[in-house]
C-alpha cells in the first residue's frame, strides 16, 4: 500500500491551488484515517483561495482546504473504541474542542479559526477533506448505518442540510408549526425548507427576492411550501409573510448570505406571532435595528446561532432513514478530484437546487 496520497494544497493565499503528491496521515490517539469518496464543495472554495475573503484565517503553511466529506474509515488510532475500519462515515468540518470547559474553541477544519484557542486547534487539525485521505478526530466524525443504497454523492449533498437543521432545533421547531424561511433561494435556505418539512413544520414561508428559484423551490418541496417574493419594503414583505403563514408565523429562520440591509430579516420578524422565534444563521453585513417595544411588547424572541452541535448529523440521519427527509430536490453535480478547478467554477455559479460534488473515487 502506497504511503503518499494525492491532494489539493494551498500555502496561505499566496500559492495557489496546487495537486501534491505528499505523505499519507498517519492516525494518532482520537483519530480516524478515511478514504474519502465524496466531497461538497463551498459555493465560495474559489474565492476563498484565492484571497478575496479577508475575514477567514487558514492555516500556517501548507495545507488541504475543503469542508465536509464522506468516506471509509481506513485505520483508527489509540483511544477510538466504537469506530472500526471498513465503516461508512461522514465527516464534518466544524471541530469543537471537548474539555469540559465553559467557553469551547471551535474552527471549521480546512477553512478557517476563530481567533483565541481557535488557532491552537487549526495548528493541530489544518486539513480539510479535499484529498484522496484525511485524517479527522473522532469528535467529527458520524458513523452511517442502514443506508447502503444512498450513493456518496447524495450524502455530500445531507452534509449541506446539516447546517439549517442545528439552527432550527435551536429554535425549537416543534411539528405542526408555521416558519418563515428568508434567504430560501440561497443553497442553505433551500436545504433549511427540506430540513423543516422533514422535522415536521406544518407549513413553510419560502421568502427571497428570485421569483424564478422560489417557484422552483415551491415545487419541488411540495404543498406545505408557500413562496413570496421579497421587494424590500418591510412593512409590505412583512404583511406577505403573515398571508402566507395563514395569520402569523412561530418562527423565522434567516439564512441570508452577505444582505447589505437589515430589510428581509425585519420583516421576517415582523411576520412573527406573539412569543415567536427568530433564528439568526446568515451573514448580513449590516446591523439590525430592532425596534425595542415590538420586541417587549410580543414577547419576541432572537437567537443567533452558529453551525450545529456534535450530535447532530446522528439527529439529521435519522430522518433520512425514516424517510421523513427528502434531498431529492436537490441534485448533485459531480465532478473527479483532478477537475477541482473546474468544479470551484461550477460550484460558485450553481443555483439552489444544485449541489456540487467531488467524487475521488473517478
Amino acid at each position: 500500500m502506497s504511503n503518499t496520497m494525492k491532494a489539493w494544497q494551498i500555502e496561505g493565499f499566496s500559492s495557489g491551488l496546487q495537486l501534491k503528491e505528499v505523505p499519507k496521515p498517519e492516525v494518532r490517539p482520537g483519530s480516524v484515517l478515511v478514504r474519502i469518496e465524496a466531497s461538497s464543495l463551498m459555493s465560495y472554495l474559489k474565492e476563498y483561495v484565492e484571497g478575496k475573503l479577508p475575514t477567514y484565517l487558514p492555516p500556517k503553511g501548507w495545507f488541504t482546504p475543503g469542508g465536509n466529506g464522506f468516506g471509509v474509515i481506513e485505520a483508527v488510532g489509540p483511544d477510538v473504541w466504537h469506530l472500526k475500519p471498513g465503516q461508512r462515515v461522514i465527516l464534518s468540518s466544524h471541530l469543537v474542542s471537548g474539555e469540559n470547559v465553559p467557553e469551547k474553541g471551535q474552527i471549521l477544519m480546512g477553512v478557517t479559526h476563530f481567533g483565541g484557542i481557535g488557532e491552537q486547534m487549526q495548528a493541530d487539525w489544518a486539513d480539510g477533506t479535499l484529498a484522496e485521505y484525511a485524517l479527522f478526530p473522532v469528535m467529527a466524525v458520524t458513523p452511517v448505518e442502514g443506508l447502503d443504497p444512498i450513493a456518496p454523492e447524495q450524502f455530500a449533498v445531507f452534509s449541506r442540510c446539516v447546517v439549517p437543521y442545528g439552527g432550527l432545533v435551536r429554535g425549537r421547531l416543534a411539528a405542526g408549526e408555521t416558519v418563515v424561511v428568508t434567504g430560501a433561494t440561497g443553497a442553505y435556505g433551500t436545504a433549511a425548507v427540506l430540513v423543516a418539512l422533514a422535522m415536521g413544520a406544518g407549513k413553510v414561508v419560502a421568502a427571497g427576492r428570485n421569483t424564478t428559484s422560489l417557484e422552483m423551490l415551491a415545487q419541488a418541496a411540495g404543498s406545505r411550501v408557500t413562496a413570496v417574493a421579497l421587494s424590500g419594503d418591510v412593512q409590505k414583505d412583512g404583511e406577505a409573510l403573515r398571508e402566507a403563514a395563514g395569520g402569523e408565523a412561530d418562527m423565522a429562520f434567516d439564512m441570508i448570505g452577505q444582505a447589505g440591509d437589515p430589510n428581509a430579516t425585519l420583516a421576517a420578524l415582523g411576520s412573527l406571532r406573539q412569543r415567536g422565534r427568530l433564528v439568526l444563521m446568515g451573514s448580513m453585513t449590516s446591523p439590525l435595528p430592532v425596534n425595542y417595544m415590538q420586541m417587549m411588547f410580543n414577547s419576541l424572541e432572537i437567537i443567533g446561532h452558529f453551525m450545529y452541535d456534535a450530535d447532530a448529523h446522528l439527529k439529521l440521519l435519522n430522518l433520512l432513514r425514516s424517510g421523513q427527509l427528502d434531498m431529492s430536490p436537490i441534485a448533485a453535480k459531480v465532478y473527479s478530484l483532478k477537475d477541482l478547478p473546474e468544479a470551484m467554477e461550477a460550484a460558485a455559479a450553481a443555483s439552489n437546487l444544485e449541489c456540487v460534488v467531488i467524487r475521488h473515487d473517478m
